[in-house]
C-alpha cells in the first residue's frame, strides 16, 4: 500500500473514533464477517429492511445484512458500523490498515440447524456481518471466507432529509422511513391527520411502521424518535390528495 493511501486509512479509522465519540460510543467489539451479493453487490438489492433499491434510497453499495442478535427484529435498520479486519487474529486474511462503514439493511438469517461456532454464524448470540462483496474487499483478501472482524456503531451521515414512502390500502397505511441520518435507526413513529390527533404507528417489517387508522383523503404528519433518542416533527409533509406509492421528502435530519 501506498504512503497516500495508508495515511487516508489511518484518518478514516481515526475520524470516525471522532464519529463515535462524539455520538457517545464505546471502543471495539469483536465480529465475525462473511460477504455476498456478487462483485458488482447486485445481490445486496432488497432485503429485510425493505429499503428496495439502495442506491435509490441512498445507502449505495456499502451496507451488510446482520446476524439476528445485532438486527433485533429490524430495530438495527439504517444503523451505521465501521469495520475493520482483525489483523491480529487472521494477519494473512486481512488487509492492514483499513476500515469501512457499512449501513444495516437486511437480516443474515440464522441457521438453527448448526451451532453457532460451527456454520452457525448468523444465529444469536454471535455478532456477524455478511458484507457486500465490494465492501468486504475493501478490507479483506477475497478467498478468505469466514474472518474474525472488530466493529464500531458510529454516526451515520445522509445527503438530504428523511423519507417517508407511504404503501398500504383502504385503511391500512404502511410506511417506509429512509434516509435517517444520526443514529442511524428509529425507535418510535406516531401518524397525524388533518382530522386527528397524533396516533402512535408499530413496526411491521424492517424500516416499514403500520397504521389502521385509515387516513386516506387526509394530509399527513409524522413524529419520528430514533433510536438515539432524538424526537422530531415532520408536520403536513403529504398533501390531502396524496395516492398509495408516493414518497415524500423532507428537509429534516437526525443529528443523533
Amino acid at each position: 500500500m501506498g504512503m497516500a493511501k495508508t495515511i487516508l486509512a489511518v484518518c478514516t479509522v481515526l475520524a470516525a473514533r471522532v464519529a463515535v465519540g462524539a455520538a457517545g460510543g464505546g471502543g471495539w467489539t469483536p465480529a465475525t464477517a462473511t460477504f455476498y451479493g456478487g462483485g458488482d453487490g447486485a445481490g445486496t438489492m432488497g432485503g429485510a429492511c425493505g429499503y428496495g433499491n439502495l442506491y435509490v434510497q441512498g445507502y449505495g453499495i456499502d451496507n451488510a445484512a446482520l446476524s439476528s442478535e445485532l438486527f433485533a427484529d429490524g430495530a438495527a435498520c439504517g444503523q451505521c458500523y465501521l469495520i475493520i479486519c482483525d489483523t491480529g487474529k487472521t494477519p494473512e486474511w486481512c488487509k492492514a490498515g483499513r476500515a469501512v462503514t457499512v449501513t444495516a439493511t437486511n437480516l443474515c438469517p440464522p441457521n438453527w440447524d448448526l451451532p453457532s461456532d460451527n456454520g452457525g454464524w448468523c444465529n444469536a448470540p454471535r455478532h456477524h456481518f455478511d458484507m457486500s462483496q465490494p465492501s468486504w474487499e475493501q478490507i479483506g483478501v477475497y478467498r478468505a471466507g469466514i474472518v474474525p472482524v472488530l466493529y464500531q456503531r458510529i454516526k451515520c451521515w445522509r445527503r438530504g432529509g428523511v423519507r417517508f414512502t407511504v404503501s398500504g390500502f383502504n385503511y391500512f397505511e404502511l410506511v417506509l422511513i429512509t434516509n435517517v441520518a444520526g443514529s442511524g435507526s428509529v425507535a418510535a413513529v406516531s401518524i397525524k391527520g388533518t382530522k386527528t390527533g397524533w396516533l402512535r404507528m408499530s413496526r411491521n417489517w424492517g424500516a416499514n411502521w403500520q397504521s389502521l387508522a385509515g387516513l386516506a383523503g387526509q394530509a399527513l404528519s409524522f413524529a419520528v424518535t430514533s433510536s438515539g433518542g432524538q424526537y422530531l416533527e415532520f408536520n403536513g409533509i403529504t398533501p390531502d390528495g396524496w395516492t398509495f406509492g408516493q414518497t415524500f421528502s423532507t428537509y429534516k435530519q437526525f443529528d443523533y
